[in-house]
């Protein structure tokens, strides 16, 4: 019998599952068939994959945008890039019972602190197709959003999520949701908690360098893994509903130290290839510790400190801390705000 491939193994043979990290169709075929079972888009993949083929794309709108404002346009095009993967995801969805087979749809990042806008994209993304998991950012309003939204039974992936008390703040919140659509006997969503491992560890080597902090490279490849590791105890400990999805990979050496977890992991095309490579290491490594020494150094920066400690941040700091700008800036600029202007 053919051996299966390291992608393969990584979602039959232990609890960790993973996400195809492309809004392209192509590339989703081929995460499909290496075992993904979820799909992580953002306004910048959206906008990658509508300009890879934009008449393809435009042939499928069944709407005129002549005249739509902005907000309107962005929508309708995202729309379609997602509805497309949920459809080609629609089977997992239906095989698990709604275990696995999800899509994500992100509301616009421009309206991180703005709770009646998020609010209402969110009911608008859920009603696209059964497996959407709408997209909210991890700032004071998108937390007040994700508990409403548990409270009615949709689905959500919590992003723009670094640290450890982002992903406290998500358990707890989606928890109080659960309380209430139980209450309600409404069907339940999911929700997805993010860590974004790489974009910590770049910003991160960013401040030690400008710091110039006496922590090596070595180090700061091991920041990202601390707090995923730190969060997944914490959420074993507590017996957390949320599901931790780690996300924006630097390499592989990310995943395979995360090997093991009851989690998922986001994987980009551009790691998928080195992870079919055959003698890839099949470890359980989710218990393994991080050196103790590099989180001592690393302790150095302040800004780890916020991220790795339980209580280094609260809620209402979340939407000013650097990192959180820097991204949704991305999302913004490189993302949404192109969907804006997207002409076919």
């Amino acid at each position: 019998m053919e051996e299966l491939s390291y992608l393969q193994w990584l979602g039959q043979a232990t609890p960790t599952a993973w996400w195809h990290d492309s809004a392209d169709p192509l590339e989703l075929e081929f995460g499909l068939a290496h075992g993904a079972v979820g799909v992580t888009t953002n306004p910048f993949l959206s906008n990658l994959t509508l300009r890879s083929h934009p008449a393809q794309w435009a042939a499928k709108l069944q709407t005129s945008l002549d005249g739509a404002a902005p907000e309107e346009r962005a929508q309708q095009w995202m729309g379609l890039v997602v509805r497309d993967a949920a459809a080609r995801l629609l089977p997992t969805f239906e095989r698990t019972a709604g275990k696995q087979g999800y899509v994500c749809a992100q509301v616009n990042p421009a309206q991180a602190g703005n709770r009646e806008a998020m609010l209402t994209m969110a009911r608008r993304f859920h009603a696209w197709a059964p497996n959407i998991a709408v997209k909210l950012p991890v700032t004071a309003a998108g937390l007040d959003v994700l508990e409403e939204c548990a409270a009615q039974g949709i689905t959500c992936t919590l992003t723009v999520s670094f640290c450890v008390p982002q992903v406290i703040a998500i358990a707890e919140r989606y928890r109080r949701g659960l309380a209430r659509v139980r209450q309600a006997a409404i069907a339940e969503g999911r929700c997805f908690a993010v860590i974004m491992i790489g974009r910590l560890d770049d910003y991160l080597r960013d401040v030690a360098a400008d710091s110039r902090a006496a922590v090596s490279e070595s180090d700061i490849r091991w920041a990202g893994l601390a707090v995923a590791k730190r969060a997944y105890a914490i959420y074993q400990e507590h017996g957390y509903e949320a599901t931790l999805l780690v996300a924006a990979l630097r390499g592989a050496y990310h995943l395979l130290e995360l090997v093991g977890g009851d989690l998922i992991m986001s994987v980009h095309p551009s790691w998928q290839g080195p992870l079919l490579v055959p003698g890839i290491p099949r470890e359980v490594r989710i218990a393994a510790p991080v050196p103790a020494d590099a989180i001592g150094r690393l302790r150095a920066l302040p800004d780890f400190v916020r991220a790795y400690e339980p209580d280094g941040m609260a809620p209402e700091e979340f939407i000013s801390w650097g990192l959180t700008q820097r991204t949704l800036t991305q999302f913004i600029e490189a993302g949404w705000r192109l969907l804006e202007q997207f002409r076919p």
